[in-house]
Parts: structure tokens; sequence; C-alpha cells
């Protein structure tokens, strides 16, 4: 079944309706279904930054209004906590139970500050509260429980099917939210004896929901308030072809100053690209390196420095008063863990702490002023599935509100056309569109009108 919802024209924009009354129409369809309608599952597809966590909240609060009790399923212990610490402020009065692990620091602290909710290892300290949240992990081991009439899953396409089918006995209908785009759910154990099968219990458990359940309503979200109008088209057309979306936002309102002139150099000069396009690219020459590359990690140091040494200011819808661009709203992503490492390392060496670095799957979720990209086929030899995962690509270039500056060696398009894709064709498997040579070669097309060159 197609999504259905108010579709933007391509460029963005839309005949009839301004990006709040395609966002509200969409929302009031998902929660009429999820709280009139007859199915026992709904699912909402939604692209990066278009209000996932607000639809849940407030999904939630209104079962939890109309008398239904509910339980939520989220990935990673820092969703659940993200998702109590935003009812709490929403509904103050609402009880709210915590499930959680016996693990020291299993939950953030500062829940133990909120009265209303009420944290326990065990589902039945929890019984007869209003909602109840916890990991699909902690949530799998709960037994002889009475089922929740309703069920919310967020994330629900990082969440694998194995991990649906163990919580699936726990509730009798469920919405379920989450990003078609972003990284694929993670084993750690090979899955080729399933490919193509129904029941793969690798592939995502909405995949494996719509498989056996087709006639199941099927939502989407059109509007990306997180990414500015200068991204959303291409992030739009390199990782969501059949279900596009528009910026909140349009071109001017928002901006990206800085106080302090350019001094000329590289990183200077596509800092300057990037606050007036949207998108920076900083090449280096073509090189085979090792993947901590020293001088792409340097250059990605460089960069972040100069964006703090020059006095940013963002300007957003968010408010009528200009915003500097802090430490703590500039994010730096890799593919590798090592990589993340030798960049804090460089920052450090440069005076700066206070800038999150992390992986792509780390950083999925968040999202940030200004971001510095390193790009995962930057100086490699071969371009490896891993490396061409799409939903890698599109996490990285899909988490800034203002600007994103991408780090490369040279060459890429000359590596993704020398690696053709040798995977073996596997029946019954349905082809994941856009693949990684097509999303990779879309984005670098639209990064090569913003080149920098800078030799270090």
């Amino acid at each position: 079944m197609t999504p259905t919802d108010v579709s933007p024209e391509p460029g963005g924009s839309h005949p009839d309706h301004d990006p709040g009354t395609a966002a509200t129409r969409a929302t009031d369809a998902i929660l009429h279904d999820t709280l009139h309608g007859g199915a026992r599952g709904v699912v909402v597809d939604s692209p990066p930054g278009a209000g996932k966590s607000t639809l849940v909240v407030r999904a939630a609060l209104e079962l939890a209004a109309a008398g239904r009790p509910l339980m939520v399923v989220a990935q990673t212990n820092a969703q659940v906590d993200d998702l109590v610490l935003r009812l709490a402020e929403k509904a103050p009065d609402l009880p709210v139970g915590r499930l959680h692990s016996s693990d020291p620091d299993a939950y953030d602290k500062a829940l133990d500050g909120l009265p209303q909710v009420r944290k326990s290892t065990k589902a039945g300290d929890l019984a007869g509260l209003d909602v109840v949240i916890s990991t699909s992990a902690k949530w799998a081991h709960v037994k002889d429980v009475e089922p929740w009439l309703h069920a919310i899953v967020d994330e629900a396409y990082q969440m694998r099917s194995d991990g649906l089918l163990a919580v699936a006995g726990l509730f009798e209908r469920a919405l379920f939210v989450g990003d078609p785009g972003q990284l694929d759910p993670f084993a750690i154990v090979g899955a080729d004896q399933w490919a193509g099968l129904s029941y793969d219990p690798s592939a995502s458990a909405v995949s494996t929901l719509l498989a056996h359940n087709p006639e199941l309503p099927q939502h989407r979200l059109p509007v990306s308030w997180r990414l500015p109008a200068s991204a959303a088209p291409l992030v739009s057309d390199a990782f969501y072809p059949y279900t596009p979306f528009r910026s909140g936002t349009g071109h001017g309102d928002r901006t990206l100053t800085f106080g302090v002139a350019s001094d000329g150099s590289g990183p200077d000069r596509v800092i300057d690209e990037a606050a007036a396009s949207g998108w920076g690219l900083l090449e280096l020459p073509a090189r085979h390196t090792p993947r901590t590359d020293p001088e792409a990690v340097r250059a990605v140091a460089r960069v972040v420095r100069r964006l703090l040494d020059r006095g940013g200011v963002t300007v957003s819808e968010r408010g009528p008063d200009p915003a500097p661009l802090t430490a703590d709203r500039i994010a730096v992503g890799t593919a590798h863990r090592d990589q993340a490492a030798a960049v804090r390392a460089a920052l450090a060496e440069l005076g700066v702490t206070d800038v999150t670095v992390d992986t792509a799957n780390r950083l999925q979720g968040r999202e940030y002023d200004v971001t510095v990209v390193l790009h995962p086929l930057s100086g490699r030899p071969d371009a490896t599935a891993f490396h061409l995962e799409t939903g890698r690509l599109c996490v990285l270039a899909s988490r800034h509100r203002h600007a994103c500056v991408v780090v490369s060696r040279a060459g890429i398009p000359d590596l993704l056309d020398d690696h053709p894709s040798t995977d073996p064709v596997q029946l019954g498997v349905t082809l994941k569109f856009p693949d990684g040579w097509e999303a990779n070669h879309a984005v670098l097309s639209h990064l090569s009108e913003h080149r920098v060159g800078w030799r270090p």
C-alpha cells in the first residue's frame, strides 16, 4: 500500500498547503487511524527531523487521555529516557513507568527528580500506570503480564523483526513510527540463509510486518523541520525518491554569518561557501590513505576550529534573536570509531573539547546547527558494502539545521565507477532503492557545485 499523505511537488512546494498545514493534516490522519481505526497496526514513515518523537509523545498522551494504557517500545536507553522527559514536560501529572535493566546507570538520573515517573526492573511493579516505556531488549524479557491494548514502537525501522516477534505478544494494536532512510538494523551474525524469506529475522520490523500484513494503513510525515530549504531537496531526491518531503522553512528563513572575516584558507573558504549555500565540499588531493587519514583528520579539525574562532551567529524561525554558534551546536560525523577518536585527538590539540564527534550510528536521531562530515569513501582503495550503505550517508547528510561541510579526498566518483556491485543476486529480496552507488553519485554531484580545493 502506498503511504497516504499530501505529496509535495518537485522542488518542495505544494500548490495548496504550507508546510504546517500539510504536517497537521498528516498527523490528524495518523492519530485518527491510531485511536479510531480497526487495523491492528498503523505504520508511519518519517524523513529526518519531521517530528517523530513529537508524534510519539502526542499519540501517547491522546491514548492515555482516552483511557487506554499503553506500552512504548524504543531501541536505546537514551531514546527511552528522552521520551520519558518529553512526556513529563508535556503532561506533568501523567503517571509514567520507566522499565529498566538492573545494570548500573540503567537510566538517566534526571528521572529521579520527576515524582510522576515510577522506575522499576519489573513490569509487574508498573502495572496500572497510564504509560510504561522501555527498550525492545528489556520488553523481550517481560513475561506473564496482561497484554496492553496499545503499543507505540519508536524507530521501528531500526528494530529487527526478531525483536518485534519477541514483544508482539505484549500488545493487541500498535503504532509503528520510523525513518526508512536511516541505517538498517544491526546484526552481529550473518543472515544470508534467511535472505528473501518473509520471516528474515535480520530484516526491519516494518518490512516484515508489511510483508505479512500489506493491508495495514501507511502514512508519512511530509515535512522536515530540521533540514533547511537548501538541504531538503537533495536529501529527499537522493534518499527518499518514492516518499518525497519538503523543508518546513524557506530560503532566507535561516542564516549563518561570521563576525571574523575569512583568512583565505581552504577551511575558511569552505565555511563561507557552506554558510551561503548550505553545503561545502573541502576536497583534498586524491590519494589512497589509511582509514584514519592524518591530513583529512587535521582538515576536519581545522574546519571546526575556524567555525568557533570566527564567531558564528545563527538566525532561524525559532526566535527573533540571533544565537551564537557554540561548540555544543557543532558535530563531526565519521563512518568508523577509530576515525572519530582521531578527530577528537586532533581537536584536543587545537583546544576544542566540547564538540560532538561520533559515528553515523550514534549520531542518528540527533540534530545540530552545523555538521562536518568525513566522507565514508574518502581515501579508500575500494567501495565496500559497509561504506556504501545508503543509510549511513543519509544520516551524515541530514543532521544539520544550517550547513554541512564534507571533507574528502578527490576521486570518489572514479572509485564508484571502478567498483560496481558484486553482491550475489538473491531471489525474493526487495532491492533497496536508491542503492549506495546512486545515492553517493547524487550527493557528490550536488557537492561538486560547492567544492573548495585545499592542499594542506
